[in-house]
């Protein structure tokens, strides 16, 4: 079955330009002009991905996603935000938050599209899997969680989503510049240093697995057992 994708924006013109190009490549597509609609829409149906305006008449698009990351029945959807918002402040902000890309107004259909798809795409090579480090971290890559010795940790999406670079190939070594392409594609909006600051939040809460992210001076960061 074709994907179903919820598209949140309350520009009739841009809500129905996307529709179409969306409709074009095979996707089934819901469209909605303010978050109340949205909400209802999602209280008996969850799409496979969201595309999400900031500037709602009824919401603020970041407090919309924050809200999303944080229930579980809403967490592991795919969040592309749409908006004419292209401070670095509000990418960082909407990113941190979880958002798996960020697009601004104005912007190429055609390249929407194709990030639609390396999402989905990126959402299907991890479902369901569950990675195992040693004898005490777990980390369920479908469910967004962590576990050190049976405990969960909470991280933020943006730690989760680097221990998730790291452990996708144990023993590589990811330097700054990959991990941030992986995390914004080519909207990198922050300094490789705040890689340093994410991996050393994410070495304090995972405590005793701590020892499984290796620094490899001058280089980068790696996974290894």
């Amino acid at each position: 079955m074709n994907e179903l994708i919820v598209v949140v924006d309350d520009e009739p013109d841009i809500l129905e330009l996307v529709v179409l190009h969306l409709t074009k490549s095979n996707f089934r597509v819901e469209k909605f002009l303010n978050s109340e609609d949205f909400f209802k829409f999602l209280s008996f149906k969850i799409p496979d991905l969201i595309i999400l305006d900031l500037m709602l008449p009824d919401a603020d698009g970041i407090e919309v996603c924050k809200y999303l990351r944080s229930k579980e029945d809403f967490k592991s959807i795919p969040i592309i935000i749409l908006t004419a918002r292209a401070s670095e402040t509000d990418k960082v902000l909407g990113l941190e938050l979880g958002a798996d890309d960020y697009v601004t107004k104005p912007f190429s259909p055609r390249e929407l599209v194709a990030r639609v798809k390396a999402v989905l795409r990126r959402k299907t090579q991890n479902s369901g899997k569950k990675i195992k480090i040693g004898d005490i971290l777990l980390i369920d890559l479908n469910r967004f969680e962590v576990f050190v010795e049976g405990k969960k940790i909470d991280l933020t999406p943006t730690e989760f989503r680097i221990l998730k670079i790291l452990v996708s190939n144990k023993g590589w070594v990811f330097t700054r510049d990959q991990i941030l392409e992986h995390l914004w594609g080519h909207d990198k909006v922050v300094l490789d240093r705040t890689i340093d600051v994410h991996i050393k939040n994410l070495r304090e809460k995972l405590g005793k697995a701590k020892k499984f992210i290796k620094n490899v001076r001058g280089v980068g960061y790696k996974i290894e057992e």
